[in-house]
């Protein structure tokens, strides 16, 4: 049995390809089932869609949505402030200081002020 050479190989695999589609993807003239049509809005030039001149009416839920929101950073900012020290710092400090009153070599603050 005769070897044949790397190079048969890889074209004999080549030429069993099938060519690749040269049509671009976004070109594709076919429309699927859940396409819907064109959705895109040509600019307009006016900043957010409201004329020059003319006043932005509020929709019905922006009030709620900022009241709510800036209302939750405000409880939000509240807490974090209030919020009990829970560090180990802290509590090594307190410890430290506890047992240092307790072998008398720190002096009780109640005490001393008295």
């Amino acid at each position: 049995m005769v070897a044949r050479p790397v190079s048969h190989l890889l074209r004999s695999r080549c030429l069993l390809r099938r060519p690749q589609n040269t049509q671009a993807f976004s070109t594709r003239g076919s429309l699927r089932a859940a396409d819907h049509g064109n959705h895109y809005d040509p600019p307009t030039g006016w900043l957010f869609g409201v004329k020059p001149g003319q006043k932005y009416e509020k929709e019905g839920w922006e009030g709620i949505w900022y009241y709510g929101f800036i209302g939750s950073l405000l409880a939000a900012g509240v807490a974090y402030v209030f919020k009990p020290d829970t560090s180990i710092q802290t509590w090594a400090l307190e410890e430290a200081r506890r047992r240092l009153e307790a072998e008398g070599i720190l002096e009780d603050p109640e005490k001393a002020q008295k």
